[in-house]
């Protein structure tokens, strides 16, 4: 692991300073979770514009989300 120096206004450095006190070890482990957290939007947003581009498969009427519920009760 490496080492990374941040410069913080003192408005944030308090912020980040009282996430540490209520739910974090330490000022690292908080940006590694702010770090993980814009990774897995980015991930979403990256799907979502791959879906968006995809072709249209068929229509989403009542049908579709019926055999979807099933499918989705079917994962254990």
């Amino acid at each position: 692991m490496t080492t990374m120096n941040i410069s913080l206004p003192d408005g944030l450095r308090d912020y980040v300073e009282g996430q540490v006190e209520e739910r974090y070890s330490s000022a690292s482990e908080y940006i590694r979770d702010l770090i993980r957290r814009d990774q897995d939007v980015q991930t979403l947003r990256d799907k979502l514009v791959e879906g968006i581009a995809s072709p249209v498969a068929g229509p989403m009427d009542d049908a579709y989300f019926d055999a979807l519920r099933v499918r989705v009760q079917r994962v254990p």
